[in-house]
């Protein structure tokens, strides 16, 4: 982590604020349930926030799906708050980082989108290289960086996934949020997955996360950020989450956790009644963290304790 960067600010003496036990060495306490609404998720939000982060710039506020982002409603004053325009949640980056990521690791992320996950990277002195198809979304993340002066400075490229991550440089952790099918289509590029019917969605999905992880090193994690979402004609579900995972394992990854993000309930309490009268449909207020290993468990676990300066297992 950079010197200079202090989450929780200074004291008087110009000394960084700091908090005692779990939470000063894991960021939240990594347990399989996560809480967004607690007061010490809010607080730690708010911390992020205040640098200036605005991840909704160079981007539409149509183009959001509810599920993987964070609702800025609650937050007073917050410039997104009234345009009903959600970001990624800096908190859920900066855990996913701190428990699965060696320090001053490199991060690839193939769905890049706004800037909260390559912002947060370089704050915490992580190295990150992140790509998206649209070149407004990928100079307004660069434009950011610059204002907040990011310690480490993230890298973006503006391309297809599918042929950019082949020349990702090798990878220490691989995390991302992907689109959910064509839940919301996020540009009008025919190359954008988001738009693309499912079957031809799935067949792109599975492509991107195989080179994916094809440049993370033997021994590391690997986190996806994903929610199920409905067929539009249909209505039935369509299992994402365990398309996803098994999207990793024809990689040749598997699944080691799985962490359940419980999100503010915020809009949904209001829409819950009538979608459910309606159709019997529950509203999703979570999501799910899915961790994977590529390799040995042991050799991921050892090399992030080598980075942070602890003693190997006996």
């Amino acid at each position: 982590m950079s010197a200079d960067f202090a989450l929780f600010g200074r004291d008087m003496m110009g000394e960084p604020i700091t908090q005692d036990g779990l939470r000063a060495r894991f960021a939240v306490p990594p347990f399989s349930i996560l809480s967004a609404a607690s007061g010490d998720w809010q607080e730690r939000k708010r911390m992020w926030l205040g640098y200036g982060i605005r991840s909704e710039v160079g981007r539409s506020a149509k183009a959001y799906h509810i599920n993987g982002w964070l609702d800025f409603k609650g937050i007073k004053n917050h410039p997104a708050a009234s345009d009903g325009i959600s970001i990624f949640d800096p908190v859920l980056c900066e855990c996913c980082y701190r428990w699965w990521c060696p320090s001053g690791g490199l991060i690839v992320d193939p769905f890049a989108g706004g800037s909260v996950r390559g912002i947060v990277a370089g704050m915490l002195g992580y190295r990150y290289w992140g790509c998206d198809l649209r070149e407004e979304q990928i100079l307004e993340n660069r434009k950011q960086a610059e204002e907040i002066a990011v310690a480490v400075k993230p890298a973006w490229v503006c391309g297809d996934s599918r042929e950019t991550v082949p020349g990702a440089p090798p990878a220490d952790f691989l995390f991302s949020c992907p689109p959910y099918g064509d839940l919301e289509a996020y540009s009008d590029d025919p190359r954008d997955i988001s738009g693309m019917d499912f079957r031809a969605f799935v067949g792109a999905y599975k492509d991107i996360i195989a080179k994916s992880c094809e440049r993370l090193k033997q021994d590391r994690f690997a986190v996806f950020v994903v929610g199920d979402f409905r067929d539009k004609r249909t209505g039935f579900l369509r299992n994402f989450v365990s398309g996803t995972i098994s999207c990793f394992k024809v990689a040749g990854l598997q699944l080691y956790n799985e962490v359940i993000l419980s999100t503010p309930a915020a809009s949904a309490a209001i829409r819950a009644s009538k979608q459910f009268t309606a159709s019997r449909k529950s509203v999703r207020t979570h999501q799910n963290v899915l961790c994977f290993v590529k390799g040995r468990w042991e050799g991921a676990v050892e090399y992030i304790k080598a980075c942070e300066g602890e003693s190997p297992a006996p």
